[in-house]
């Protein structure tokens, strides 16, 4: 019997973040490593940046499943963690029925962070299964350390608000804790618990990041004295996963409009594609922009006066009048016309960060927007928003001095405090500084993906390349066998 290459299916969590990484993965292994890829996703609205994004995605094998209805299931009023975790829990019948009526069964399943559910199918199918965390090692390191302490230590860091330690890694203060971890009565703090208990059930731990990047929680995680001994199954950095900048987005009106700028002179300011701001914390931001007299590009939604991921699932999209919107400033546009362009919903960001024009990203600190900015060399401005965005916003300012952070504890960022944190990154030597430093990380990138030397993304995927070879054989020679 002649040995087929080995198949790997993928299950998607809705939203950008879990997409983007997601076919970034799928393209490498087909392309570099040989393997048949079929990567499923969640239905979204037609509209959505997800859904755009996958009709342009042509050169991976993508299948459609039925979004559940969890309207019976969750409260409106829950966190969207939650939501898309009973997605996910629902939509298991439906990969089974997807992978049992594949001709060529995988020979491994490949989850994301919200996908564990799914790993139940693996006895059956006979698969390998590995967990694609497309947040950083950092993020990795706690979900899977938390679940392990005793209630003492939780409610010390909790209750009296004391640095949280981690074996091999820096500690995390408790104003940058995660959302999931501040109440424990919170079906959301369950939630994530398990989520920790479970990726060392897999068989391996991808992770969107790179040995340069962050050394301390790598090493950390491989290291059977330290984090590595609740990790368990092997780690292995696959970053950075990120949409490359496409030649087709070069005509596009942001493009055009930079094209026009000097060097290094915009700020690019956007939320993600789910984050959104109170009506007093945009006016805020429209003000300090304002006021910082720098050229920038701010995508911009309506205000919702409620989570800050209010718009993961329902981005509001309506069209306004080629006018300042209400929302804003009266005379906004008008006023910063000459050195502003407001872009209502979505842009091309990978393109717009790679743009020579743009010198700094006002960001929400989601994972997938971090690393598209240090791919690009792009220094930082932090202002998150929820989940594991602190953690990302300490890692990005305190450990690797790229970005600069606002005060997201106050009710409301004043427009003093934006004003001077966009001039500290677009005009002062600071934000020079940090642009040095992310260009040198922007390097180590390079390296990490390069398929000639030892680059730690390539040399990861070959290794689980290996496994998956390895385990086909001893399939394909039972089957003889029999």
């Amino acid at each position: 019997m002649h040995i087929t290459k080995p198949r790997a299916a993928m299950f998607s969590s809705p939203g950008m973040g879990h997409v983007i990484p997601v076919i970034e993965l799928a393209k490498r292994l087909s392309v570099n490593h040989g393997f048949h890829v079929t990567v499923f996703v969640l239905e979204t609205d037609a509209a959505s940046a997800q859904s755009k994004f996958l009709d342009s995605t042509s050169d991976v094998d993508v299948v459609n499943l039925p979004s559940p209805d969890i309207s019976d299931l969750v409260d409106p009023a829950d966190h969207v963690v939650t939501k898309i975790g009973t997605i996910m829990h629902e939509a298991v019948p439906l990969l089974r029925s997807k992978i049992a009526a594949m001709h060529q069964k995988p020979t491994a399943l490949i989850v994301d962070l919200f996908g564990t559910d799914a790993l139940c199918l693996a006895p059956e199918f006979n698969m390998l299964t590995y967990v694609l965390i497309a947040a950083n090692a950092r993020f990795l390191g706690v979900s899977m350390y938390y679940p392990t302490l005793d209630k003492d230590i939780r409610e010390e860091y909790i209750l009296q608000r004391k640095p949280l330690e981690i074996p091999g890694c820096e500690p995390v203060r408790y104003e940058d804790t995660m959302d999931a971890y501040l109440v424990p009565d919170e079906p959301l703090y369950r939630d994530f618990v398990q989520y920790g208990l479970a990726y060392p059930k897999a068989d391996g731990i991808l992770v969107n990041t790179w040995e340069e990047l962050e050394p301390k929680s790598l090493k950390s995680l491989q290291d059977p004295k330290l984090l590595g001994r609740v990790a368990r199954v092997p780690v292995y950095p696959v970053g950075p996963l990120c949409r490359p900048v496409e030649s087709s987005e070069t005509n596009h009106p942001v493009v055009d409009w930079l094209n026009e700028q000097p060097d290094k002179s915009v700020l690019y300011v956007s939320f993600g594609s789910g984050g959104s701001l109170t009506t007093k914390k945009l006016t805020e931001l429209a003000w300090g922009l304002e006021q910082s007299e720098q050229r920038f590009v701010w995508v911009v939604r309506p205000p919702v006066d409620g989570s800050s991921s209010s718009e993961y699932f329902t981005v509001n999209r309506k069209e306004t009048k080629d006018s300042t919107p209400a929302y804003l400033p009266e005379g906004f546009m008008t006023r910063t016309c000459d050195r502003g362009l407001v872009v209502q919903s979505w842009a091309p960001q990978a393109e717009i960060l790679a743009h020579r024009a743009v010198g700094g990203f006002l960001t929400h600190c989601g994972w997938n927007s971090s690393v598209e900015s240090v791919v690009s060399g792009v220094p930082m401005i932090a202002w998150p928003l929820f989940a594991e965005q602190r953690m990302n916003a300490a890692l990005l300012s305190d450990e690797l001095g790229i970005a600069v952070r606002v005060d997201t504890f106050a009710e409301v960022i004043s427009r003093s405090e934006i004003e001077a944190v966009v001039r500290k990154v677009m005009a002062e030597e600071e934000g020079e500084e940090m642009r040095m430093k992310v260009k040198k990380l922007r390097d180590t990138a390079e390296m990490s993906l390069s398929i000639d030397g030892d680059g730690s993304a390539h040399e990861s995927l070959c290794k689980v390349t290996v496994e998956c070879e390895r385990f086909l054989e001893r399939y394909m020679d039972l089957a003889r066998g029999a």
